[in-house]
């Protein structure tokens, strides 16, 4: 049986999946729940998603004894899955740890948070809430990368270009005016 992913469990699998020995270089990004947890405005999280780059099948053939060790659940998936990827996503995603030719970080905060808006979910609203708060991301700079990738939304059929447009405005509207 699973169980929920505290900071405890999700260092585990990172140092398991460190063991496995990456053949060259190659970085896991966090996301989600799972950089909420580590970046600590959440304490768990249901399943951790990361991303590898480039995927490497020692580490997917890995992933499963992994996730029946350590009782978590795992998912390969991102940002880039739901929208557009950001230009520059790669160079803002935040380093957390290098073991050897794996080194993990946290997948771009700015292509989660919209991520987060174009889905939805009111854990969604609290998390780029609590991306902001903590000064991880700027509403400007959001509003400027949405912008960004808008000409590109008609790839993901699943997205309403209008609908996500009036998500990311509604939330940077909404935020209270910045202090002088």
């Amino acid at each position: 049986m699973r169980e929920i992913a505290d900071r405890e469990r999700i260092e585990r699998l990172i140092g398991a999946l460190e063991r496995v020995g990456a053949t060259r270089p190659t970085r896991v990004y966090l996301t989600g729940g799972a950089t909420a947890v580590l970046l600590g405005w959440r304490d768990s999280t249901i399943d951790v998603d990361l991303k590898l780059v480039p995927e490497q099948d020692a580490i997917l053939r890995a992933i499963p004894r992994l996730k029946d060790e350590l009782h978590v659940n795992v998912e390969l998936v991102c940002p880039a899955d739901f929208i557009p990827e950001l230009p520059g996503w790669e160079s803002r995603s935040r380093f957390v740890h290098q073991e050897g030719q794996l080194s993990t970080h946290h997948y771009d905060l700015y292509a989660q948070a919209l991520a987060k808006l174009e889905r939805g979910h009111a854990q969604d609203h609290a998390d780029v809430g609590a991306m902001l708060e903590r000064g991880l991301i700027e509403p400007a700079r959001l509003r400027e990368l949405f912008g960004e990738i808008e000409p590109q939304l008609y790839r993901y059929p699943a997205v309403d270009p209008s609908t996500f447009r009036r998500a990311v405005e509604a939330f940077v509207e909404a935020l209270p005016p910045a202090s002088p």
